[in-house]
């Protein structure tokens, strides 16, 4: 074949493979903006990827390979800084908000947007628990649950157990060599969090939870495919096992109460049984066992893995370590001889390490966004997000720009002295009516365990370089395989 003829042929080929290409990036933007008439041209800029399967190739594939932040970064290279950009994610078409202004938009009017969670989230923690729920029945639960989980005399209360359960573990995890350390930081937390929710304690009941939540969460943000080998399919298996247990333990309870047998302990479990509405309504077991899982997974996730964080880098920081363990200390040696164990007022003065905990959670993103959904045509920096169009909050695109926070990735405590963010800018768990009913627990255990980990106790990793994983959450791939030592010099 003569040379002219082949490069023809070739030039040819190459067209049609670029012509298809482009009309296949075109197709998900074709069939969703087709019906949105004039509002078509408001969109906000972005990329809706392929047909199907959208930007999540490229999401997924910027959170496994150890560089999180290049998803979002891709978008600010292609379109500018615009804060907000269209996308196909989780099965539909969505717009994503990535700075504080437009966050706090979103996160604030729950007039236009309401929960829009994926399909696999919502099956997994369940359509009757806060993520699927309207603002009115949210309001209302969040009511009842919120004194009892992050109230003032609630904490207190809790304050003992925790403490005693930190250092019981603590001294048991310095006999046991070598350990996956944030494996046992979850099972710390997750048992506190069923003391609390079913004054469940160190029972196989809990054993059997914590076991069935691990496989949960890695579906939470994966793709709904019920298929064998699939992370979803497994979550799934996960929920219905996590089901019976938790069914099983309301029908014994509601025997019991019909039983007139008394319980030592009142607990979240029992408030869930006894609240009614001002019409007589009572929970049915669905939405009882759909907070619980809720409640149960968000209460023992999040505080793990960023007790497990704050540890490290403290580790890895040795003049932020002396700072927070300094102020350990002066607590210490400030409190009357008689004084047995921390009290509450002395957790509200830890302020250097309450800043190390903000860090903690600004640096390491545990959820790095939160979903939403246009109920209404919304306007936001001059652009439409259409009615009906998923929104994605981006957390973490907040916490780590550098035109919010100078050396984003520089795990600095003493930042917060000089810096008051503003709003929007600051949103670990997140904002407005449904901010996160649990943050002051969570800060308050964790601030507990780094109180007696510093004053007694060192922590060896075996691999320090180990790469992080970011999907569900960020953690080191080996889950922080170390020693820890106590002290000689312990005070605890």
């Amino acid at each position: 074949m003569d040379s002219g003829v082949l490069l023809v042929l070739i030039s040819v080929v190459m067209g049609c493979f670029g012509a298809l290409y482009m009309l296949l990036k075109r197709v998900n933007e074709w069939f969703y903006e087709r019906g949105l008439g004039e509002k078509r041209h408001s969109l906000p800029p972005g990329d809706m990827g392929w047909p199907f399967i959208g930007n999540m190739w490229a999401f997924l594939r910027a959170f496994k390979s150890g560089h999180p932040d290049s998803f979002i970064s891709s978008f600010v290279k292609r379109f500018n800084r615009t804060g907000i950009y269209k996308a196909f994610m989780f099965g539909s078409p969505t717009i994503m908000v990535t700075t504080p202004e437009t966050c706090k938009q979103v996160l604030m009017d729950d007039d236009n947007f309401k929960p829009g969670w994926p399909i696999a989230t919502l099956k997994l923690i369940g359509r009757k628990s806060f993520v699927a729920l309207s603002h009115e029945e949210h309001r209302w639960i969040r009511k009842l649950t919120a004194a009892p989980v992050n109230g003032h005399e609630a904490l207190s209360v809790y304050l003992e157990y925790i403490e005693g359960a930190v250092l019981s573990a603590l001294e048991k995890w310095s006999g046991m060599g070598e350990i996956h350390f944030l494996t046992e930081l979850r099972k710390l937390t997750f048992r506190i969090i069923t003391y609390i929710f079913l004054s469940s304690e160190g029972d196989p009941v809990m054993e059997a939870l914590e076991k069935e939540y691990t496989d949960l969460n890695y579906g939470i943000r994966a793709m709904a495919i019920n298929l064998p080998g699939f992370a979803y399919y497994r979550a799934l298996k996960a929920r219905k096992k996590l089901v019976a247990i938790l069914q099983s333990v309301l029908t014994e309870r509601r025997e019991s109460r019909a039983r007139n047998a008394r319980k030592a302990k009142k607990d979240m479990m029992d408030s869930l049984i006894e609240v009614e509405d001002e019409n007589g309504r009572k929970f049915t077991d669905e939405e009882i066992i759909d907070l619980l899982i809720m409640y149960l997974n968000a209460g023992h996730e999040s505080s793990g893995h960023i007790t497990m964080w704050a540890t490290v880098l403290l580790q890895e920081n040795p003049e932020f370590f002396a700072k927070a363990k300094a102020e350990q200390e002066k607590i210490i040696k400030n409190r009357p001889p008689s004084q047995k164990g921390l009290l509450f007022k002395e957790v509200r003065q830890m302020d250097f390490l309450s800043k190390v905990v903000d860090e903690t959670l600004r640096v390491i993103n545990f959820s790095s966004m939160v979903f939403r959904e246009a109920t209404s045509d919304v306007n936001i920096n001059g652009y439409t997000i259409p009615k009906g169009w998923k929104v994605q909050v981006w957390f973490r695109s907040v916490h780590m720009d550098p035109e919010v926070y100078p050396d984003p990735k520089e795990f600095n405590p003493d930042r917060w002295d000089v810096y008051t963010p503003r709003a929007g800018a600051f949103i670990p768990f997140g904002a407005g009516s449904r901010l996160c009913p649990g943050n002051d627990l969570a800060k308050m255990e964790i601030s507990i365990f780094l109180h007696y980990f510093l004053l007694g106790y060192k922590l060896k990793l075996s691999n320090p370089k180990c790469p992080a994983r970011y999907l569900p959450h960020p953690r080191p791939l080996d889950n922080c395989l170390a020693i820890v030592e106590k002290l000689p010099s312990s005070s605890v």
